[in-house]
């Protein structure tokens, strides 16, 4: 059941029923349209700097990261992962065996509860209380330097898109009718579905598949393409398909869904591998991508070009109107919760600050929050696979490392790409329990310019699974350890007494 105490203290944050809009300023410094990540770090920082700032929101302050994807998903991920640990402690340490009730609607309430918490921090009270002016509505541009929201209009002087993405759903016959789940309603549900069809087999998708399979749901996957996680490493990918299917989810790769029924329970009619396949499901989730939020905005109005992936920027985030920048999901970079920070702390130097950051010159980490986590940042791993011998690779397999082998995660490894002929990281992957923390580090190596003989000087606590980073940096030093240079060495004691 959902706590309704916690749910409407959320909604008291994020759209105060009995919020009014104030009146407009004259002339904004500022204006951001959209209350996600990246428009909040942005009217924030603006306004705590000076500057006169509005911000328009049409549904939810905090956007789709605290009310509908990180902060819930995570939270349920962690349910799941619970759960499961304490159903193999037996088997793999030797703890009590354990054989009781699943609550999914306890690990509901909990998530509810610290989304509920979380939202203080986005919250429309708070906001205008650092000096910025809230609207709550459907922001229109009317034209180059102004915006109707509530039947005012907001002018101004620079402006910010941030109004991110929503799920695409596909054209499947019937899919509308069958009353599919996407990532914005399946955190609404109060019981387990019995049988769940996952559409897409990228990162939310296979989140959700283990969470759900972890619970008790019985999963399928279907992916259009020959794997899931695609655009990640195929070896690091495999590793977290072999273990979701562990955990009992079945993934069917080159499946073409063919439509949509509702029987007594939802059928699924595919084909997969030349053969048709129907599947029952009592719920569909479809995560097959995403598409911007650009309807109502009124672009054309204000010459901001657009497309159906992305609202155009340029390397310094200004759309085609020298007047407006945009931030996060919106400009068809990478959908990440701290893309869209990292975008906002450089858009409020480049719109008001005549500044020149460039988008190119972040470093990106990303993580899919499966168990085993699979987290990359730089060059994708097909760029690197096909740049030959211009870029090198090292891999440790995470059983080398005590740590991984002590806590029982010890399926993955890190996989370090570097230029050839210096020691400079261009890429890495990990496969790791703890992935998406580790892999922090190299962002920062790469960011600050430190290649694996820096990494290599550093100190690591002992045992811990982030050792697999100073492992590969002796597996580099080993490597400019050539036969010519044995020799030398050899003749170097030979003449030392």
């Amino acid at each position: 059941m959902h706590d309704n105490t916690a749910e409407q203290a959320r909604i008291a944050n994020v759209h105060p029923p009995a919020w009014e809009n104030p009146r407009a300023k004259d002339k904004y410094h500022i204006v951001v349209v959209g209350g996600g990540t990246g428009g909040l770090v942005t009217a924030a920082i603006a306004a705590g700097l000076g500057a006169r700032t509005a911000l328009v929101e049409r549904h939810w302050m905090g956007g789709d990261c605290l009310n509908v994807g990180c902060v819930p998903s995570k939270a349920l991920l962690r349910s799941a992962r619970a759960w499961h640990e304490a159903e193999t402690a037996h088997q793999r340490f030797g703890g009590p065996a354990i054989d009781g009730q699943r609550d999914f609607a306890a690990a509901v309430r909990r998530m509810q509860k610290i989304r509920a918490d979380i939202s203080a921090v986005d919250s429309a009270h708070r906001y205008r209380d650092l000096g910025v002016d809230v609207y709550f509505g459907q922001a229109s541009f009317t034209g180059a330097d102004s915006i109707t929201v509530d039947g005012q209009t907001l002018r101004f002087r620079r402006a910010v898109i941030a109004t991110g993405t929503r799920p695409a759903i596909p054209a499947i016959p019937g899919l509308a009718d069958s009353g599919y789940l996407t990532n914005e309603t399946i955190f609404s549900l109060t019981e387990v579905p019995r049988r769940l069809v996952v559409i897409g087999g990228g990162p939310i998708g296979a989140e959700l598949a283990q969470a759900f399979a972890r619970f008790g749901s019985a999963v399928t996957v279907l992916q259009r393409g020959e794997r899931i996680l695609d655009k990640d490493d195929p070896e690091a990918a495999g590793i977290v398909a072999a273990a979701l299917a562990r955990d009992g989810v079945r993934i069917l790769t080159g499946a073409t869904i063919r439509r949509v029924e509702r029987r007594e329970s939802i059928v699924v009619h595919l084909v997969c591998g030349g053969r048709s396949e129907e599947l029952e499901a009592d719920a569909i989730l479809v995560a097959s991508g995403r598409v911007p939020n650009v309807e109502e905005l009124g672009l054309d109005a204000a010459g901001v070009e657009y497309d159906d992936r992305q609202v155009v920027t340029d390397d310094r985030l200004r759309t085609s109107n020298r007047r407006v920048f945009a931030v996060g999901d919106i400009t068809g970079r990478a959908p990440f919760t701290h893309v869209a920070d990292a975008h906002a702390r450089m858009v409020v130097q480049n719109a008001l600050f005549f500044g020149r950051k460039k988008v190119s010159s972040l470093v990106i980490p990303w993580c899919t929050y499966t168990q085993p986590e699979l987290a990359h940042v730089g060059m994708k791993w097909d760029a690197a696979n096909e740049a030959g011998g211009k870029i090198e690779s090292i891999t440790i397999p995470l059983h080398d490392v005590d740590r991984a082998r002590l806590d029982g995660d010890d399926e993955g490894f890190l996989r370090v790409h570097f230029r050839e002929g210096s020691d400079r990281i261009v890429a890495a992957t990990l496969v790791a329990s703890h992935a998406g923390e580790i892999i922090g580090q190299l962002s920062m190596a790469m960011q600050q310019g430190l290649g694996l003989s820096a990494i290599g000087a550093t100190v690591f606590p002992y045992p811990t699974q982030a050792e697999v980073i100073r492992k590969s940096a002796d597996a580099w030093r080993k490597r400019k350890l050539s036969p010519r240079v044995r020799g030398l060495f050899r003749s170097y004691f030979r003449i030392i007494r």
